[in-house]
Parts: structure tokens; sequence; C-alpha cells
């Protein structure tokens, strides 16, 4: 064959036609760490794009330099938690009637929350979010985009906004991808949208409670350093490619990508992954489920100066046993929400990182007591609740209210986009910045009014 027939690309095992990127591939297969190399590529790329290659830094100096944002997927309900209603009565309150004070005088929270109380004045509550969608794909697109579901465009997460903005190619040159997520994704939807596969988080897997916290490509069980040490060597000795085709500039890049890989798993970056270098104290009170584990895990993230960091917490969609379930995730969360808030004080981290915490909505107000559900709450999105604190967020108030059941927004309506343009705000970026759309068209981070998308206004009165 010539060159010239073969310039389209090689031929592989089978005799078909594969690009040069592909035989690249084959060449590096089996490094640990692969798809990890592959994401350090991406970083690596937009990271050789100029700063003002973005507009939309806030000309206002940032009072937040990352978020963690703890995801209660499936709907925490809001009469259990941060808005309880002891006068409503057994239909709304069932087991849980006897709400406890706060170190803040006149607010009350869940009495499943004890630790929570102490820390009242580190912490905001908004108990008006509302958005009225009671599905929950279509309602975490909402609350995690500011957008409607439906339309044409699939609109990017508040993580991967983020990230683009405050991520590779605006300052941020972390081994550590700047979008985590612990430790799987949280929606059935692409949390990058229209802003592409680069800026999708990197999921963790494995669990932070277990020894060791097994991180997809880059902490194995059961795999020593030395062993890995070994496979790459090995790799390289088989890495006839490499030789054959010197001077490329993608085998190059891939190359270096690679090399960014192997220093986060064997070098001191990837060290992060390891909670046994915290202090077993510590530890014990986080909680050692794998909610306070992650809680853990993401203020070592955000101290090593990743922007967003992403908690996933299942088990809150209660729809059948929901009071044994509270009994259950309340206490975890109570433990790890709050010596997260501590903690991160104690080291002088609240002041520049957000905490947001909240599920996609609430649970409905009256208790479903007739069969199937015996004593079950349904999905409830007219009006649910949030925690915000740290990064410019004020401690020890309350935002809006919910009426004597919990059933409507009796004042100060707060809808998902107002806390996210809120956030954008505090972390140094225009909520009304321009995104890159692929097709060229005009959008902004958060809603524009001409998009019909309702909207109460900026959290002002806590920022």
């Amino acid at each position: 064959m010539s060159a010239r027939e073969n310039a389209g690309g090689m031929l592989g095992p089978e005799g078909l036609r594969m690009s040069r990127r592909d035989a690249m591939r084959h060449g590096l297969a089996g490094a640990a760490g692969l798809l990890l190399a592959d994401r350090l590529a991406a970083g690596a790329a937009a990271a050789t794009q100029p700063a003002a290659a973005l507009p939309g830094q806030s000309p206002a100096a940032p009072r937040a330099r990352a978020v963690i944002q703890i995801w209660l997927w499936g709907g925490p309900a809001h009469l259990d938690t941060f808005d309880p209603k002891p006068d409503a009565g057994r239909d709304y309150c069932g087991d849980l009637a006897r709400p406890i004070p706060t170190n803040v005088p006149g607010i009350i929270i869940g009495e499943l929350l004890p630790l929570l109380a102490k820390q009242a004045d580190k912490y905001s509550i908004i108990r008006s979010m509302t958005h009225g969608i009671n599905a929950h794909e279509t309602a975490a697109y909402m609350v995690q985009t500011g957008r409607p579901p439906g339309g044409r465009d699939v609109f990017p997460s508040v993580g991967a906004v983020v990230s683009l903005f405050k991520g590779y190619g605006t300052g941020y040159a972390g081994l550590i991808p700047p979008y985590i997520v612990l430790t799987e994704p949280q929606g059935r939807f692409s949390e990058a949208g229209f802003l592409g596969s680069r800026y999708k988080p990197f999921a963790t897997g494995g669990d932070p409670a277990r020894t060791p916290f097994a991180v997809e490509g880059i902490v194995a069980q059961g795999i020593t350093e030395k062993q890995q040490q070994d496979r790459r060597e090995l790799l390289h000795g088989l890495n006839t490619l490499g030789r054959a085709m010197k001077g490329d500039a993608q085998l190059a890049s891939l190359e270096q990508a690679e090399k960014q890989a192997y220093d986060l798993i064997l070098g001191d970056a990837g060290k992060i992954f390891d909670l046994a270098q915290e202090k077993d104290e510590l530890r014990e009170a986080y909680g050692r489920s794998t909610l306070g584990q992650s809680c853990l895990m993401a203020r070592r993230l955000v101290e090593k100066g990743v922007p967003y960091v992403t908690i996933n917490s299942k088990g809150w969609d209660t729809h059948k046993q929901h009071f044994q379930a509270m009994r259950r995730r309340l206490p975890e969360l109570d433990r790890g929400l709050a010596t997260l808030l501590q903690d991160l004080s104690d080291r002088g981290l609240l002041q520049s990182t957000i905490i947001w915490c909240c599920g996609e909505f609430g649970r409905t107000p009256r208790i479903q007591w007739e069969p199937p559900w015996s004593g079950g709450r349904g999905h409830y999105g007219k009006v649910f609740s949030a925690v915000v604190a740290g990064g410019g967020f004020k401690g020890g108030c309350v935002v809006g209210a919910s009426d004597a059941r919990g059933e409507e927004v009796k004042e100060r309506p707060v809808y998902p986009c107002d806390l996210i343009a809120s956030m954008y705000e505090l972390m140094g970026i225009d909520p009304d910045a321009r995104l890159p759309h692929p097709q060229g068209l005009e959008v902004r981070a958060t809603p524009a009014a001409s998009e019909g998308v309702k909207t109460g206004g900026r959290l002002s009165e806590i920022m």
C-alpha cells in the first residue's frame, strides 16, 4: 500500500482502516488510568486557551473559590428536616413532631439533626424553593441547570459551568480534574450539556467509607504501587508505535497526558484520596458512612484547590417506610454536614467554600398512610428547602417561608435559577456571561427574562 493510499489512517489487525488517534490508543492500551489520561489530555488542550477567550468573569472579586454540593438524590422531606411544622398534626408530622431549637434564636429544625442545630449560625435555610415539577429526571435537571426541561438544547449543570470558568484554561492547573463527583453521577442527564464531554465530571466510583477508597483509574484494590510501576514499564516496552512515530505532535500530547495520569496514580496528588491520612477521631466525627466520609473527602479536595465537588447521596426517595429511612439517613447527614461545616471553619476554608445541600424536590407534606405506601411521602416540587453556607453566604438566616402545612410557598419564592445565579456571583462568574454554544447561539449562564423562566431574584438578603 502506498503512503498516499494510507494517508487517511492505518490498517488495524483485522485489515480495517483506523485513524492515527485510534492507532495511538492501541499502542497505549492497557495503561492503568487510560480513561483518566484521556480526561487530562482534554484538560491540557483547554489549558492552552488564554483566559481572555472566556469572557464572563465577574468584575467583582470572587468571595468563593469552591463549591461542595451535597445532592440528596430522591428528594428529602422538608417537614422532617429544615422546615418542621409541629402544629400541623400527625398526618403531616408523623413520628417526627418534636423539632429542636438551634443556636440561632427563633430557628428550629428537625429533631434528628441535633449536631446541625448547634451549627445554625454557619448556614442559612431557604424554605421557599419551588419549581412545581414532580418527576425525578426533570426536577433534577431543573435544579442543577436552572432551566426547565424540554426544548432544543441540553444545558450544562452548575458544576460544568464552574469548570468552564474556573477550570483548565483559566488558571487551574491541578492534576485532579476540576469537577469531581463522589461517587457516581447524580442524575439521568448529561451534566456537561452542550458544553461537551470536556466538562463532564470525573466520577470516582468506589466508596470512601472503605479502605482503600478505590477511585476509578487512580486507586485499585489489590494492586500495589510496585505492580503499577511494573505495568507501566511493560507497556512502554511494548509501545513500538511510540518509537516509530517519534516527534508526532498528537502522540506527544497523549504521552504527556499518560505521564500526568501516572503522576496522579503514583505521585503525591493521588494521595489525596487516602483518607487513612486523617486522624481516626476526625473520621469518626464525620461518621463512617459513605455520606460522612464523602464529606471528609470533599473537604480534602477543595483544600487541594478543586473548584467543584458533588457528593451524590442516594436513598432519599422514601415512598414507603419513610420514617424508618429518616432514622437511618438523617443522623448520617447530621454528622457529615455538621462536621464539614466545623472542619472548614476551623481551617479557615468556610469563608471561601460554598456548601449547597438539597435534592431535586421535597416530599408530600401530607403523609400517605394508605396502602401500598403505608406511611410514605411522595414527590413534591411545589415547595422544598435548601441549605447554603460559606463562600459569602451569611449564616443564621432563613429565607422565605412555606404555609402552615408546608404545602405552598407563603413568601419569597426562590427558583433554582435564583440560587444558581447567586452562587455564580459569589464565585466571581457573571450570571449573564455567554456560554460557548456549538451553533454560536446567544446563551447565558443563567436564564434571560426573554426565556420565560420564573425568577424571584438573587439571594441578596444573605449575600
